[in-house]
């Protein structure tokens, strides 16, 4: 089943046929959002909910969103820092003060956004359930020391970055990051993105499917160190079946496990992208979005072993801000635009073996439309 549903601009017929040849390809079920102006410009979805393609993917489908997770917790901070109630330049012990151990007493709330905090990994957890004990894993974190001098490098936060933002908001609001999302965010918007989903949510989930060949004991490893094998302590191993589990669901990993949709990825990171606003609800100022796509570093990710420019929550590349997760998501906002597009998939692709240009092919029909 190939059929695209929803709606789309006619000028944006681009994003349409782009994901119409996706579902005709590889993909087994995906949905696609594009908002300019803060406003829905395309809102398409198709294929298959399950790997046995027997449940059509419907316009209230979610699925794991993963590492594209992370912009929703940055748009949390941000939105804290826009009301003066978080100061990016302040060390994180102002708000977390048993973090000042171990040297980290010079982390500044924008090393932990920016990936420059020196804590890419996490000492304690060995196993996945493991990580779902917050108050364990962050006391882990405020007793370790950094792999170095904080703001002096970076080294992608892949779990880490979660319970670091997390457990700032939650020192500043005396709620959790999804308890914050959910009641600052995600309710004056009418976004369905959750963090910590609850069971009525289950029955809609679309479970994530491993790549073609390889089974759901496929595992996110964690990027190698520089001589080429696995990291000491880079955390426990992430599989397929971990992200399908109701444990996963419930738990709050504020790095990694979102869900939603295109629509509601899209709807809230337009936020950023429209100066504040989307859909005529504000939640920031003008002001209080420049972070989002502000450069904080730029050169080589010790852990990507990539160049990288980071920003307050955000990858940059070029005009644009966000970031995908694994499997393939991906949220894409420029500014000068203000045009955000999102897609979010169900089928993987195991990018040790293939490249997977998905989530760019819909940016740049998206971009085709504007134009």
């Amino acid at each position: 089943m190939n059929d695209v549903m929803g709606f789309s601009e006619p000028r944006f017929e681009p994003v349409r046929a782009a994901l119409a040849a996706l579902l005709a390809a590889e993909d087994v079920g995906a949905s696609v959002a594009v908002h300019v102006d803060g406003e829905p410009v395309v809102d398409i979805w198709g294929g298959y909910a399950d790997a046995d393609r027997s449940v059509a993917w419907e316009r209230d489908t979610l699925a794991a969103v993963n590492s594209t997770t992370k912009n929703m917790t940055a748009l949390c901070a941000l939105i804290l820092a826009d009301r003066g109630e978080l100061d990016l330049s302040a060390p994180v012990a102002a708000y977390w003060p048993g973090f000042a151990a171990s040297g980290k007493g010079g982390v500044l709330v924008r090393h932990v956004l920016s990936h420059t905090a020196g804590l890419p990994d996490l000492s304690g957890p060995t196993t996945v359930e493991e990580l779902y004990d917050w108050e364990g894993v962050t006391a882990g974190l405020a007793a370790q020391a950094p792999a170095w001098e904080p703001g002096t490098a970076a080294g992608y936060h892949a779990l880490s970055f979660g319970f670091l933002v997390g457990e700032v908001v939650r020192r500043v609001t005396g709620r959790t990051l999804g308890e914050f999302f959910a009641e600052e965010v995600a309710g004056p918007l009418g976004a369905d993105f959750h963090l910590g989903l609850s069971a009525e949510h289950d029955h809609r989930v679309s479970p994530l499917i491993a790549p073609p060949s390889l089974t759901d004991e496929y595992a996110a490893a964690a990027p190698p160190g520089p001589d080429g094998t696995r990291r000491e302590g880079a955390g426990p191993a992430i599989r397929v079946r971990d992200v399908n589990s109701t444990a996963w669901r419930r738990a709050q990993l504020p790095a990694v496990n979102g869900f939603g949709n295109a629509r509601s990825v899209a709807l809230a990171q337009s936020v950023l992208a429209n100066r504040g606003s989307a859909g005529g609800v504000r939640l920031l100022s003008p002001k209080g979005c420049e972070p989002a796509w502000q450069e904080l570093f730029r050169g080589r990710d010790r852990v990507l072993g990539t160049p990288m420019c980071w920003t307050a929550g955000f990858g940059r590349f070029g005009s644009t801000f966000g970031w995908g997760g694994w499997g393939g998501s991906l949220v894409a906002s420029d500014p000068d635009a203000r045009m955000t597009v999102a897609y979010v998939m169900n089928r993987m692709i195991d990018r040790d073996r293939q490249e997977d240009n998905r989530g760019m092919e819909i940016v740049m029909a998206a971009y085709e439309g504007l134009r």
